[in-house]
């Protein structure tokens, strides 16, 4: 959820805001002729009489002063451009590049970057401590915000993902349970649904630095380390009894189908006394563990 706090800073943020420059090649030859022209009047001073020494200084001296506006920028680069503290707008061209001399030029760079977050120790939904991290890719989208609404846009980075993901991990519980509601999102089942509330929160966050969230995948997700055989044993225990219930069913599933069989073919009748030690037979036979050893009575169920 955004807080006022950020709606604030997103509106009073200086936003980026487009600014062409000059293809440098151009102005790099004309730099190159002024330079010249200027030495080869102070050289040549006597064969060249139309030129004063004022004008062969100033040659030189506009010469080298295009040069402060030259700069170079690689793809998925930007400049931001300021003219005396005041932000005049961004360049994202490719290339030799020149502008105003008296522009200040910082660069930046737009390419996608990879936070790894360390796991962290946070409570869930139950407050059981759990260890979660998670890989976040994200790149500068607006370069005036990143610079100058955040003092370290890297360190903001870090910071507001810590939070996002202590702040996501409170919201579902670790594992399914009965105290909770049936088909209810959590950390282990639903992945899909955790992950896309992460990048959500993420890009709320990231938003007042002008930072896009490319990417985010949860990369680390246990118990904590004094309550992991805990659970573990409880896992085992459910696990368990489930295997048992179905165990049950299908033994109950096939003790049903056997005595309704002897029945329809009138193989043999069996009063109530014995259809119950059948049962209690075939029950000890399909549910134990182990192989069972038949005891053969030579005798009748009433001796």
């Amino acid at each position: 959820m955004t807080t006022s706090n950020e709606v604030s800073m997103r509106s009073t943020g200086i936003r980026e805001v487009s600014r062409s420059s000059a293809s440098g090649y151009l102005i790099l030859a004309i730099a190159f002729l002024l330079i010249a022209f200027g030495i080869a009047g102070l050289i040549w001073g006597g064969a060249m009489p139309g030129y004063s020494i004022l004008l062969k200084i100033l040659a030189i001296t506009v010469g080298s002063l295009l040069f402060s506006g030259f700069y170079m920028l690689q793809p998925n680069e930007a400049a931001l451009l300021s003219l005396f503290g005041d932000y005049k707008g961004t360049d994202r061209s490719q290339g030799l590049r020149w502008v105003n001399p008296f522009l200040s030029k910082r660069k930046l760079s737009l390419r996608a970057r990879t936070l790894n977050t360390p796991p962290l120790k946070v409570n869930d939904k139950r407050g059981n401590p759990v260890e979660i991290g998670a890989a976040i890719v994200w790149r500068v989208n607006d370069t005036a915000l990143a610079i100058y609404n955040v003092d370290d846009f890297e360190r903001f980075v870090s910071v507001q993902a810590e939070a996002a993901l202590r702040h996501l991990a409170t919201q579902y519980a670790y594992d399914e349970g009965d105290d909770l509601v049936d088909g209810e999102v959590t950390l282990r089942a639903g992945m899909d649904v955790v992950v896309n509330a992460m990048k959500q929160e993420l890009h709320d966050r990231f938003s007042a630095a002008g930072i896009q969230v490319e990417d985010a995948k949860l990369t680390h997700l246990a118990y904590a380390p004094e309550i992991a055989q805990v659970m573990l044993r409880r896992q085992q225990a459910e696990a368990i009894i489930s295997a048992r219930k179905k165990i049950v069913q299908g033994a109950v599933s096939m003790v049903e189908g056997a005595l309704q069989g002897l029945s329809e073919r009138q193989i043999v009748e069996l009063d109530d006394e014995r259809k119950a030690a059948m049962v209690s037979n075939l029950l000890v036979v399909l549910c134990s563990e182990r192989d069972t050893q038949p005891v053969v009575n030579a005798g009748t169920l009433y001796n």
